[in-house]
């Protein structure tokens, strides 16, 4: 079937479409409500369906013959050590943690945090939780006291699960105190807190309700799975949310595993026994669904890499990874590309290695520039495929569907609608808009399955972020626009769009044009404030390595090209040479943050930045 078959059929008839491909799962009830409306008026997926997503992930493929296969390989050149785990070996580790659990009081229904590194007790736990049943809300490892006591007051789960530390590249986090100051802070109190000693840092036990993970897996009674409706809910992932309060994104059984068995085939063409590699962490989105769920309910190999794309050691680092482990695709965030790039431009650390086994590099998680798209093809001369999904939607809204029919790419476009997801561009009244004509990117109603359903405990706040801007749309936040031939492209956030002097201009564009120059490895543009114009671009750039350049004839060169290719119009004046760029944790740029300090305003400091000590950095220059 070709992609426009696939899609038109997903369009005209959701709910015969999404039947079809339930049956990729092997579900213990196989629904008879494959589309219902709840009490909220919300549109759901197989409501009456019963399954357990790590029956799917782990028993089913040892009962159906691959108890030997490779499931998980953890690589973590932080420590040096490397653990493989066949689909037999993960099945019984994982049942143990779960008996851990049940031993402990968790049943279905209960929340656990997990607040691990990348280590395999990670997914591990996640896995624990859906055998059971319960309700797993992963916390990026390291994340400051504060924000963890908001999750634990909204979640408020029963048992934290951690280890006594992290590593990040050469520095050690002990997150023992960062748990005990959390639970100190929040209203809720957890029953337990279940710590795994590591060698590097080992925690002191002395609150009440302490465990050691060692001590209960020992005694603990392997636990069977529980079979659970297609609605109820796998797990609650926190997503930044404008009020300040974390979003609890919510994630169905049903939906989610039918949606990430279909992409695994239609979008990455990875196949049973295959080795796919989503170089990201468990704590964001695209750990939860591409490095733990996806590949195991394909019946794939996936790795669990404790490392950085560049410095540990150096920016051959994945490609190391990917010779070592016969990798068939990588999937990781354009920041990662980028960090490469800046250290070894020209590509010579992956000439080290044999990477034949690799036949395609995907991106996702922000934008991918031309110019990184550009470089990535022809440096390593192989496919680059953009794709664009949302914590809400929990896989691809729009990609090339590798595994269905391959599309001529375009740089800057994430090319087609994946199938299920109604784009539509919208103005400001809600009117669709034409051909490369910007406007607010909407999914018209009903949502695919594996979307939020709800935000955790507030369904009315769910309703007022995502579906009253336009009626009968869920507005994604994200602007773009359709080009002639039905490519869409993705500008940024919408409030990455600015206005000059009454000029709409995306800083997305002009973000292209700076990464166009040769000298520049990284760059963002924000809008200041300005009396007379309203506001004003400002650009951050970071040189590459390799350059000596004078930085002034750098930013002459840069504030010409934008005028070049956007106009006087644009008003583009204003460049900075900064060392490094200010990101999150899973290497989205705070441009937000960067705008309220160019502005004078007043911040937080984000509790996922990656390092604070950039933004004193860029402030001293300011």
């Amino acid at each position: 079937m070709s992609y426009l078959q696939e899609y038109q059929s997903s369009i005209d008839d959701p709910a015969s479409f999404w039947a079809e491909k339930a049956k990729l799962i092997d579900w213990y009830k196989f629904p008879e409500n494959i589309l219902s409306v709840d009490e909220q008026g919300i549109e759901r997926w197989y409501a009456d369906g019963e399954l357990n997503t790590c029956y799917l992930a782990l028993d089913y493929h040892v009962e159906n013959g691959r108890a030997e296969q490779l499931a998980l390989i953890y690589d973590s050149p932080v420590t040096g050590q490397k653990k493989n785990y066949s689909y037999g070996q993960l099945r019984d580790e994982v049942a143990r943690c779960a008996g851990m659990l049940k031993a402990l009081g968790v049943g279905k229904g209960d929340r656990v945090i997990i607040y691990f590194p990348m280590i395999p007790e990670a997914a591990i736990s996640m896995l624990a939780c859906a055998r059971l049943g319960a309700i797993h809300s992963v916390v990026f490892g390291g994340f400051a006291p504060p924000e963890l006591a908001l999750r634990l007051d909204d979640a408020k789960p029963k048992v934290v699960l951690t280890a006594s530390c992290g590593i990040e590249v050469n520095r050690i986090i002990e997150y023992k105190p960062l748990v005990d100051e959390a639970i100190r802070l929040a209203r809720h109190k957890p029953q337990n807190v279940v710590v795994l000693q590591r060698e590097q840092a080992v925690a002191s036990m002395n609150g009440e309700g302490d465990l050691d993970w060692a001590d209960e897996i020992k005694q603990a009674t392997p636990a069977d799975c529980v079979a659970v409706l297609g609605t109820d809910l796998l797990y609650i992932l926190y997503t930044s949310g404008t009020t300040g309060k974390p979003k609890g994104v919510v994630r169905e059984n049903g939906g989610h595993a039918v949606a990430m068995k279909y992409s695994m085939g239609a979008i990455y063409d990875i196949n049973p026994g295959e080795v796919f590699w989503a170089a990201s962490d468990v704590g964001w989105v695209v750990g939860h669904s591409y490095i733990v769920y996806a590949p195991l309910l394909q019946g794939c190999t996936t790795i669990l890499y404790e490392g950085k794309p560049v410095m540990t050691p150096d920016a051959g680092a994945f490609w190391r990874v990917i010779s070592e482990h016969q990798v068939k695709s990588i999937f990781s965030a354009p920041t990662a590309y980028r960090a490469i790039k800046k250290e070894d431009p020209d590509g010579e650390l992956a000439k080290l290695y044999d990477l034949s086994c690799l036949k395609a590099i995907f991106a996702a998680g922000e934008r991918l520039d031309p110019p990184t798209y550009d470089w990535l093809t022809r440096t390593y001369k192989l496919p680059v495929i953009d794709h664009w999904w949302q914590t809400e939607t929990g896989w691809s809204i729009a990609s090339n569907l590798w595994g269905i029919e391959r599309m001529p790419a375009k740089p800057g476009s994430s090319t087609m609608p994946v199938p299920g997801f109604n784009i539509a561009i919208l103005d400001d009244e809600g009117n669709k808009l034409g051909s490369n004509k910007q406007g607010f990117i909407a999914l018209k109603l009903p949502l695919p399955p594996s979307c939020l359903t709800s935000i955790w405990g507030d369904p009315e706040r769910y309703k007022e972020s995502y579906l009253e801007q336009f009626p009968g749309y869920f507005a994604t936040g994200d602007g773009g626009y359709f080009d002639e031939d039905g490519y869409l492209y993705i500008m940024g956030r919408v409030d990455d769009v600015i206005n000059v002097a009454g000029h709409r201009l995306s800083t997305g564009e002009m973000e292209e044009i700076l990464g166009k120059h040769p000298l520049v490895a990284e760059c963002a543009v924000i809008g200041r404030s300005d009396e007379l114009k309203g506001q004003m671009p400002m650009g951050f750039v970071v040189i590459k390595n390799t350059s000596d350049a004078d930085n002034s004839s750098i930013i002459k060169e840069l504030i010409q090209m934008v005028r070049d290719e956007i106009g006087a119009v644009a008003a583009f004046k204003e460049a900075l040479v900064v060392a490094r760029l200010p990101k999150t944790r899973s290497g989205k740029i705070l441009r937000k943050t960067l705008r309220a300090m160019v502005d004078g305003d007043e911040y937080t400091i984000p509790s996922t930045i990656e390092d604070p000590a950039v933004l004193e950095e860029i402030k001293a220059l300011l």
